[in-house]
């Protein structure tokens, strides 16, 4: 893209036209720049547009914001993968040039929008290929440092933060320490000089100076403090060591200095002061974690400092920030070897009263917060993610001080949970906050046992705790009455439900039925939460508790109201809920009527989300929920498979008919379930799916493949005959080449040549299985991962229990003549001791069994090479034998959590309820070891004195000595 007027023109339409609210032309300006993007060169346009004075403000703030965008799809590759068109070198040489002078002489919202694109190259080219920008940011720094011009100043300081803040999060490295110390040797001293002479221009302005002037002073600070995080993380830095003082003296000079021209201006004035103090914090907790030696002669001076502090922090939630880190750095001082610091006569007692009790009471923002915003709220309450809170880390801190001062905290907690419940016993309606905040520090307080859900406290007797305050919330009448307390009540029952009596469950669990009902989201969340979790709760031995019997008297009115609640605004597609359906389906005993209104409610559900998939871990368990319900009630009673097909069928076709992309994976899943349930021949209306299955188009996009093989799969298992038909199995194998031939998708491939080799009769496949050899030999050439040497292993063993071993030597001698001895000597000997998996195991072992026994018939027997080969091949099938038990059974999973960052771009996501039933080919031979030793001595009655001398000359002498063992055990002579 050439830069003349007609560009600038067409640039500034398409911008000015992407601001419209009119869809049409939006939508046509969108798509223009997105085909010009594809262009050499566009990225400059673009850039230059940006620079165009003449150009109104806001087009070229949203060229600014294509710009960065831009830069981040195109200026290095996603993945090994990426297919999108990157930006030519020369073209990011003439960025590179520009972007600098042209981001410090920008407005500033233009200005931020160019810093972050400017973080964005570095985060790729800085250093190595950008050796240009640091000298290029210093000589700018000086330059406004000399003038004075803090908007420029800050600008820097703020493209200096982002390019730095690698050093705080990345794995420490060789290629990382160096880029570090090139970053020190050329920034730090200029970042200690702009650092000062802020504080100097502080210090005279503060008293005398309007909030505009010192605001930028502030921020420049706070920036700072954030590149000195960043340029420390690592390691404590010799530069910052030999200055430590100018910094921790300016440091401290923050916390205890009041800075009334800017804290009375308003809300904005104290927020600034506030984010320099906690940025200061911050940084004093780095160097209390990581440098603790060199920073204790300062400890107590700060200690002090942010204890003062704290008591002037109000409870506003915009001060937020400021009281988490300060809490923060005093949590750290509680574990480490300063803690003596609290050991004073009533700093305890003083820290709970002052500190934790008043940051753990509910505030006006909390009560808004689970009114208006269920999700967060729980996200924040539930879900651990509420760490950087007053609550949270107000507890943080109790924990930290009982690192050495349990008894101590134990005491003072206890009494204070007493008190609080005093209070509350004294006047319910008016101090039900007093329990609530009882009830949080027992939760928050509680310790987990480590890869467990067992969690345990000190503060209370649990069961006592329970019955006397947290049932009467449950038992209550009304469920719409004091909501958060009911709901801090559930959290309780859900954090100790181990604790909990089956006995105790069972009678208050209809009134956890009832609660589904309350109109709060968060308390019929958390009531769903708490049923679901309780279902998961196992007794010794690893036997569920609760069982169909124990919620069949329920059952009928649970799910009732399980599927009432989505009714309720907001809560149409609450996770919650959803996830207990599913965890309920699990258990329940289904009866044919309760599965069609079950079914029904589902796909109803479905229909609807169809139309504008929002929350993908929502229809994760709307998914699961319906394959859990049609795996559980058709196995079990076939009749009802065509009942499940016509309420499903209808929402599958809609997925598929409207292009529903995110549910593509879902749905075939789905598909293969049902099919897997049909007994041949397959319905017409599958074979129309089977036709579309085949279709090239259908495997393009990558995250479906794997949904797509699974649903293969159930087709050749179960219409084997219609393969023959109509140029199928062709079709098939071409997808088996296409699969196999990217290093994403070559197991997927195995997985479908797998199942043709299992299904298929030989004379089926054998017109192709010269071909199909000929496709993995070449591929075995190209690929050098033990993984594909696995599959490939396991589909030829497969071959040999299927077809024989016979079969197996010539179909692969015809590709190239004695090519069978290389592949068993270069592949199957090495990897047959890496093989995992019970049936993979017993798989692999019984077919080299059965080779080896080839091996030794005429004329095979004669050939000298096979001698070799059979005392090797021995070798590993004792090696893959003789393995302990722990280090070859995979332990079958329970069915595993989505993880919450699982979105429509990730990749494919398994409905665990829907998996494929994993058959076992040898289901009549219970014991690979007793096969071996078995034929072994067999082979050896028949040529005695042979075999003995191959294995003493071929066999390890410990896999000797396990062979050995192993006669012994089977009663068995090699001779």
């Amino acid at each position: 893209m050439e830069w003349n007027p007609e560009t600038l023109q067409f640039l500034s339409q398409c911008f000015l036209h992407t601001l419209s609210p009119v869809p049409e032309p939006r939508r046509i300006a969108e798509s223009s720049l997105s085909k010009a993007a594809e262009t050499p060169n566009y990225g400059l346009a673009v850039l230059r547009l940006v620079s165009e004075p003449s150009v109104d403000e806001q087009i070229r703030q949203a060229a600014s914001v294509n710009f960065k965008n831009h830069l981040r799809a195109r200026w290095a590759p996603a993945s090994p993968d990426e297919s999108t068109a990157l930006i030519p070198d020369s073209e990011k040489a003439e960025i590179k040039a520009l972007i600098v002078r042209l981001m410090l002489s920008s407005t500033p919202k233009i200005q931020s929008q160019l810093s972050e694109a400017l973080a964005l190259i570095g985060k790729h080219d800085f250093p190595k290929s950008w050796p240009t920008l640091l000298p290029e940011l210093i000589v700018e720094l000086q330059k406004a440092s000399q003038a004075s011009d803090y908007a420029s100043i800050n600008g820097i300081l703020g493209t200096a933060n982002s390019i730095f803040k690698k050093f705080r999060y990345q794995y420490k490295t060789n290629d990382l320490l160096l880029d570090l110390k090139y970053c020190l040797d050329n920034f730090a001293a200029p970042l200690l000089e702009i650092f000062l002479k802020t504080a100097a221009l502080i210090d005279s302005a503060a008293a005398v100076s309007t909030a505009a002037v010192i605001k930028p002073l502030f921020e420049s600070q706070r920036l700072c403090c954030r590149i000195f995080y960043s340029l420390n993380f690592q390691e404590l830095p010799e530069f910052f060591e030999d200055h430590m003082k100018e910094w921790m003296t300016e440091f401290r000079k923050y916390l205890i200095t009041n800075y009334p021209v800017l804290e009375n201006s308003g809300a904005d004035g104290l927020a600034i002061v506030d984010e320099l103090r906690a940025a200061v914090c911050e940084n004093i907790n780095l160097y209390m974690e990581k440098n603790e030696e060199e920073f204790q002669v300062y400890l107590n001076d700060f200690a002090l400092a942010v204890w003062s502090l704290l008591g002037t922090v109000t409870q506003s939630s915009s001060r937020d920030q400021l009281a988490v880190t300060a809490i923060k750095f005093l949590t750290t001082v509680s574990t480490s070897v300063h803690h003596a610091l609290f050991a004073g006569e009533g700093v305890i007692l003083q820290i709970c009263q002052s500190t934790v009790v008043p940051n753990v009471r509910l505030r006006e923002e909390d009560e808004e917060l689970f009114e208006l915003n269920y999700v967060e709220f729980i996200r924040r309450d539930m879900e651990g993610s509420d760490l950087d809170t007053r609550r949270r880390i107000a507890c943080e801190l109790l924990k930290g001080i009982a690192t050495n001062y349990k008894q101590q905290v134990t005491e003072i907690v206890s009494a204070q949970i007493q008190h609080l419940l005093t209070s509350f016993a004294a006047n319910p309606v008016a101090n039900w906050k007093d329990k609530d905040c009882a009830i949080y520090l027992v939760v928050s307080l509680a310790t987990k046992k480590a890869g467990g859900s067992l969690v345990s406290t000190d503060l209370v007797d649990v069961q006592s705790f329970f019955a006397s305050v947290i049932v009467p919330e449950l038992k209550g009448q009304d469920v719409n009455g004091f909501p958060m307390l009911k709901a801090g009540a559930l959290k309780f029952f859900t954090m100790f439900r181990n604790q909990i009596s089956k006995d105790v469950t069972v009678q208050i669990f209809r009134d956890m039925i009832r609660f589904l009902v309350a109109e709060s989201n968060v308390v019929h969340s958390y009531a769903a939460s708490c049923i679901e979790k309780l279902l998961l709760v196992k007794d010794e031995g690893g036997r569920s508790r609760y069982t169909a019997n124990d919620i069949a008297p329920f059952f009928v009115e649970l799910m009732t109201n399980l599927f009432n609640a989505f009714k309720f605004p907001e809560s149409e597609e609450n996770q919650y809920i959803m996830k207990c359906i599913m965890r309920v389906l699990g258990v329940a005993e289904i009866s044919s009527e309760v599965a069609g209104t079950c079914i029904s409610g589902l796909t109803s559900i479905l229909m609807e989300v169809c139309k504008n998939p929002k929350n993908p871990i929502f229809n994760h368990y709307l998914f699961e929920s319906v394959a859990i319900l049609v795996k559980r009630t058709c196995e079990r009673d076939p009749s009802l498979i065509s009942a499940f097909e016509a309420g499903l069928f209808p929402s599958l076709q809609l997925i598929l008919a409207n292009d529903v992309t995110e549910f593509f994976p879902y749905a075939f899943q789905l598909l293969a379930q049902l099919v897997e349930l049909n007994r041949p021949p397959i319905p017409p209306s599958y074979m129309q799916i089977f036709e579309i299955l085949l279709s090239p188009d259908s495997w393009k996009k990558a995250s479906n493949v794997p949904a797509l093989v699974r649903l293969l799969q159930a087709f050749l298992q179960k219409a084997p005959h219609e393969l023959k038909q109509e140029g199928r199995l062709i079709k098939v194998l071409e997808i088996f080449n296409t699969l196999i031939s990217s290093t994403s998708t070559a197991e997927q491939g195995f997985y479908v040549l797998n199942t043709i080799i299992e299904s298929l009769e030989y004379d089926v496949i054998e017109p192709n299985i010269r071909n199909i050899w000929a496709i993995l030999f070449g591929q075995l050439q190209k690929w050098r991962a033990v993984k594909f040497f696995k599959s490939f292993l396991i589909l030829m063993s497969l071959f040999v229990v299927k077809h024989g071993s016979m079969k197996l030597v010539d179909s692969m001698n015809s590709v190239q003549a004695n090519i069978f001895s290389v592949i068993v000597k270069q592949f199957w000997i090495p990897n047959l001791k890496l093989i995992t998996g019970a049936i993979e195991l017993k798989l692999t072992a019984v077919a080299s069994t059965r080779l080896i026994l080839f091996m030794s018939e005429p004329p095979a027997v004669l050939d000298a090479a096979y001698v070799e080969l059979w005392g090797r091949m021995l070798d590993s099938i004792v090696t893959l034998l003789s393995r302990p038990e722990q280090d070859r059974v995979e332990e079958e999973q329970e069915m595993p959590d989505i993880a919450e960052n699982v979105g429509y771009t990730a990749t494919f996501v398994r409905l665990y309820n829907a998996g494929k039933k994993e058959e076992d080919p040898l289901k009549d031979i219970k014991d690979p070891k007793e096969g071996l030793v078995v034929s072994l001595a067999g082979l050896s009655s028949r040529s005695p004195g042979r075999y003995p001398q191959i294995i003493n000359q071929y066999l390890d002498p410990a896999n000797q000595a396990a062979l050995l063992q192993l006669c012994n055990t089977y009663n068995c002579q090699i001779v």
